[in-house]
């Protein structure tokens, strides 16, 4: 199992959220040419030469250089682009949000990713596209530091007004970008590139969403009840649950340990309230996490006989899977953004883990308790009915990815009549990190066939035989690096 990194820093590091200023990174390395597509559509590097792709970004209004990091085959760029903080009245004030740009070629299909959290400033690339061979633009949720309005008005934090900050970068960018554009995103990344398409069905050609909740009824969750009871084996299934009542049984002395962490930490708690609260929130994430950021055999980590480990192995499953620093106020801050729109629009999850007995004191603690209560909260029942309706009846061009044994999945978009030239797929045994790479080869070319045709770049032989279909890139080790995104949330009850 691998265990959870500790402390501020590591958080920042997950959620990407290293300062992109400083000096500049040198010369970018000049785009290589983009090989020719026998479907007939020119992908060569034919760019004017009158005029740098740079000049051509930062002519866009709004639109600010941060730094330019070098990567062969590529261009990168950290930029800023002026937002207004409330797309109905953007005469209110505007503030700063942040935007990545690997660039490969304008004659490319571009995609559109957003993590739904904070951006990284570091090159990669979605699995989009690498399959498409394309650009790739990154957007930093609003309200993730450092794209914040100061002051904050919180009120302003909701699905449409993040669609539309896509919307304004894609009108931006498409000027420059004129070919086919896909979005994407894996977990709150595919459920904002369902929302964006909701909201603003006509600016892509496709959407590719990985394991993205769908949590139509917040006071609902029976189905998570149901999931926790099958997943797995009852082997698996009995080692979690005995780890996770003895870190309840064994409250007392575990908190004593907690609390000289948290001391040697500078962990504070004022957020949720206590360290007890703390304490237990993290112990009630425990069989959830793992089977979000785990698989099957990773059970073999797990003590067998928890009644006899010892308190120090207690401690280090529950750390190794939930994280002891997730509910204190230096874990939680970076992510009040999420936690706002849990408790307003999104929904959270609530389980009921029948194995604990009556040793919960709290339950599933709402998403109210990691936000601090200076920030106003209401939550509204109509939103995700709404785009779960429009899903159904209205899905084009829409591909859903799960994972078999993700939690998260077990609230999923589903398609109704109207949906048209749209796919769920599920991935066996796969976790929160699933991707169309891991599912079964009819499936996966199936998928990859139908993410090259709305890109507008699929091979005359995939259009004749979508079983021909593979990714036009081919892997790197440093830009497709799929684990990136399961880690960034590691250690809290997040997608």
């Amino acid at each position: 199992m691998r265990k959870a990194l500790r402390g501020v820093l590591s958080l920042a590091v997950l959620i990407g959220t290293v300062s992109a200023t400083g000096a500049s990174a040198g010369a970018a390395t000049a785009a290589e040419p983009a090989a020719k597509q026998s479907s007939g559509h020119s992908s060569s590097s034919s760019e004017s030469s009158s005029e740098d792709i740079k000049d051509r970004i930062l002519a866009i209004p709004g639109m600010s250089l941060i730094e330019e990091k070098p990567y062969p085959g590529y261009r990168f760029f950290v930029l800023n682009y002026t937002q207004p903080v409330d797309h109905k009245h953007p005469s209110k004030g505007t503030f700063q949000q942040r935007v990545t740009l690997l660039h490969k070629d304008t004659n490319r299909p571009t995609v559109f990713f957003t993590s739904g959290y904070n951006v990284s400033t570091n090159p990669s690339r979605s699995e989009p596209t690498q399959i498409i061979d394309g650009n790739q633009v990154s957007l930093e949720y609003r309200f993730f530091t450092p794209s914040r309005p100061a002051p904050a008005d919180w009120s302003k934090l909701d699905i449409w007004q993040a669609a539309s900050d896509q919307h304004r970068v894609f009108k931006a960018l498409k000027k420059i970008y004129s070919q086919n554009w896909l979005t994407t995103g894996g977990s709150k990344g595919g459920m904002t590139a369902t929302y964006f398409e909701r909201f603003y069905p006509k600016d892509m050609d496709g959407v590719v969403a990985y394991v993205a909740p769908n949590d139509v009824v917040n006071d609902e969750d029976s189905a998570y009840d149901r999931f926790f009871a099958r997943v797995g084996t009852k082997g698996c299934r009995d080692r979690l649950s005995g780890v996770q009542r003895e870190a309840l049984v064994r409250r007392e002395p575990l908190e004593k340990k907690f609390a000289a962490y948290a001391a040697e930490n500078s962990l504070t708690f004022d957020t949720v309230g206590t360290l007890d609260k703390a304490y237990e929130a993290v112990v009630m994430d425990y069989v959830w996490a793992f089977w979000q950021y785990s698989l099957l055999a990773d059970c073999e980590s797990v003590p067998a006989d928890a009644k006899n480990a010892t308190d120090q192995e207690i401690w280090d499953s529950v750390d190794g899977i939930s994280g002891f620093s997730a509910y204190a106020d230096q874990g939680l801050a970076t992510y009040t953004p999420y936690y706002y729109q849990a408790g307003t629009q999104l929904g959270s999850p609530d389980i009921r883990q029948p194995w604990l007995g009556n040793l919960s004191r709290y339950g599933y603690q709402p998403p109210r308790n990691f936000v601090p209560r200076s920030i106003p909260m209401k939550f509204q029942h109509s939103a995700m009915r709404d785009v779960d309706s429009w899903v159904r009846n209205n899905a084009r061009h829409m591909m859903y990815v799960y994972g078999e044994n993700d939690p998260w999945g077990a609230e999923p978009f589903r398609l109704g009549k109207g949906a048209r030239d749209s796919y769920v797929y599920t991935v066996p045994g796969g976790n929160h990190g699933s991707k169309v790479a891991g599912l079964v080869a009819d499936e996966k070319a199936k998928a990859t066939a139908a993410i090259l045709r709305w890109a507008g770049v699929a091979p005359a032989a995939v259009e004749a035989d979508p079983a021909k279909a593979k990714p036009l890139a081919k892997f790197d080790a440093r830009l497709d690096k799929r684990d990136d995104e399961l880690q960034r949330n590691r250690g809290t009850l997040r997608p």
